[in-house]
């Protein structure tokens, strides 16, 4: 099916559903003034329409390949990158005195859906180049910035994130690859990593990979990691291209989707060592490497909401075309729009209401980036520093969820056509299915959420959030809205599951964490039903108001609606999630009476 990027509606969630104390065009956003963010956004649309799009059916058929001379993307996917990169999109947020143009995460990150709902096997590739981007920039010595940062931000050249190994996985502790020193100040690296994504292609000139290893005398465990910048060829001091570097990728993996993004397994130092530099301080690496994959983690959650969104408008369609049945109560005797039936309308509108919760969600953690790097008051930028933390994990792991649920939701619309191949909504559940699992798993980013975000400040985070939303609650109270429904009600309750969840962990994390632990994921969906479910709320009153001012369009009652489905039918899901974490770590804990056999 053809797509349409969604701008209309990153629009409004941008500027109405993230509680901005100023819009978009004041305060951090100055930048984005004169219709900068419309404008930019309709221009990511045309290349994701006419250019990505197109490619998605192919890159799925076809994809990457490895051959003698080493990976061979799919026929079309350099000419595209070419034409992407030189449109300047890598350099959206990169910083200016290496030929960025410094605009704002939330900008970005609005991009982002629209290109990896276009094509997700396309966009990974540029997605690990923002978070190599900002490593660099925060931890490599000025040399290194200066003749590796000017072709990353232009998107001359791609990065990679080269973590887990076969016997590591998600713990970093286990690394074994090494990096012995050089009397130049260099390091050969020895040892293999596996899951690398875009780590050989044919798009670029060079490849540049951040690498996690151990130094000769490192401590065990992930006090004794180092990062390390690893070009696939050595660049000259003038920034020309010397010879290979002792690192290549020698195999594909088969994977159930995304077949045009190459995953590989790559090898250093069979040849002599992979000649390395140090990025940042001997033994902190992964300060570097989180830097990259908290950047990656919002935008993998955008890849949920993209599929999501991809999912939810190829069902509409087919549900407008398919008849079969007759609706109750319709006219005449011919079969109606499968889109009449009632259960197919519910299922569009969770698919639909799921991704404009996640929408918001992602926004709103670009936002707090923003904040944090942009705000000219030093105490709101440390405030939004620590809503960013708070927030990303959700971000990632209920957006990656919903995807994979939409996808699902849309081949359920097509029926038996949704499970042959040839319309296209069973690539969607295939590719969405990695999402949930890379760049840490939704589970370790539960973890990450109560262990972490709420327990450290004594849940003064969390409890701000719980607050914002009250205070919301309250103005939808004071609105006489008769389209409204029982918005209120259901959001009320869902909060207040939320609160209660919420002492519960704080009560228990120290004492119990087995208990904690075991609620965690239950926990970070019923925080993003409650958060997703508010976001929406502010956009109903919003398009309330604006109905009220005499604006007449058509989409404004569609948001109040969608806001109000979310409320009633799935947030009251918020009780039983609470019930969960607070009851329910029993019946985990002595499960191994259940899987004994």
């Amino acid at each position: 099916m053809t797509y349409r990027a969604p701008v209309a509606d990153l629009l409004f969630s941008m500027s109405h559903e993230l509680g901005l104390a100023q819009g978009l065009e004041g305060g951090v956003y100055a930048d984005l003034a004169d219709g900068i963010a419309e404008a930019t956004l309709l221009e990511a649309a045309k290349i994701a329409e006419n250019v990505l799009a197109p490619l998605n059916r192919i890159g799925d058929r076809q994809g990457a390949k490895l051959t003698n001379e080493g990976v061979v993307t799919t026929p079309g996917w350099p000419q595209a990158y070419k034409q992407w990169a030189d449109g300047g999109w890598n350099a959206i947020t990169g910083p200016t005195h290496y030929g960025g143009l410094g605009l704002p995460a939330l900008l970005n990150t609005a991009c982002n859906e629209i290109w990896n709902a276009a094509n997700m096997a396309f966009s990974l590739c540029p997605l690990l180049t923002l978070g190599a981007i900002e490593a660099l920039q925060t931890h490599a010595t000025a040399a290194l910035k200066d003749l590796y940062l000017g072709r990353l931000v232009s998107g001359e050249w791609t990065g990679t994130m080269n973590l887990t190994e076969p016997q590591a996985g998600s713990d970093l502790s286990a690394i074994r690859t090494r990096a012995e020193p050089q009397p130049d100040g260099s390091f050969k690296l020895f040892g293999s990593k596996i899951f690398i994504t875009y780590g050989d292609h044919d798009l670029t000139g060079n490849i540049i990979h951040f690498v996690l290893a151990r130094l000769p005398d490192a401590p065990p465990g992930t006090r004794g990691i180092s990062l390390f910048l690893v070009p696939k060829f050595l660049v000259n001091a003038d920034g020309s291209l010397g010879p290979r570097n002792d690192v290549y990728c020698v195999s594909l993996e088969h994977k159930l989707g995304i077949h045009a993004s190459p995953t590989c397994t790559m090898a250093y130092g069979e040849h002599g060592g992979a000649l390395g530099w140090l990025i940042g301080e001997p033994n902190k690496g992964l300060v570097g490497m989180f830097i990259m994959m908290n950047n990656a983690r919002l935008n993998v959650g955008v890849q949920g909401v993209a599929i999501a969104d991809r999912a939810f408008q190829q069902a509409l369609a087919y549900a407008r075309e398919r008849r079969q049945g007759r609706a109750f109560n319709a006219p005449g005797e011919a079969m109606s729009p499968i889109v009449q039936h009632p259960d197919v309308r519910r299922m569009l509108m969770t698919m639909k209401a799921l991704t404009a919760a996640a929408r918001a969600i992602c926004l709103m953690t670009a936002h707090a980036i923003d904040v944090s790097r942009r705000d000219e008051d030093a105490d709101r930028r440390l405030r939004a520093a620590t809503r960013a933390s708070l927030l990303t994990p959700i971000a990632k792991a209920f957006s990656t969820d919903i995807g994979v649920e939409a996808a699902s939701l849309g081949i359920q619309i097509h029926g038996g056509m949704g499970f042959i191949e040839e319309t296209g909504a069973a690539q969607l559940l295939r590719d969405s299915r990695i999402a949930p699992i890379y760049e840490g798993t939704n589970g370790i980013q539960a973890i990450d959420l109560v262990m972490r975000k709420v327990a450290h400040d004594k849940g003064d985070a969390a409890y701000r959030e719980i607050r914002e939303m009250k205070a919301v609650l309250g103005a939808i109270r004071e609105t006489d809205a008769g389209a409204f429904g029982d918005l209120a009600p259901r959001l009320d309750d869902a909060v207040d599951s939320l609160e209660r969840a919420t002492a519960f962990l704080l009560e228990n994390a120290k004492s119990s964490p087995d208990d904690v632990l075991a609620g965690a994921a239950p926990y970070l969906r019923l925080f993003a039903l409650a958060l997703g479910g508010i976001a929406l709320a502010r956009g109903a009153l919003a398009a309330h108001r604006l109905i009220g001012a005499g604006d007449n369009d058509p989409a404004l009652p569609a948001r109040i609606a969608t806001a109000r489905f979310f409320a009633e039918h799935i947030a009251p899901g918020s009780a039983g999630l609470e019930l969960s974490v607070t009851r329910g770590a029993a019946s985990v804990n002595s499960a191994d009476f259940a899987l004994a056999g």
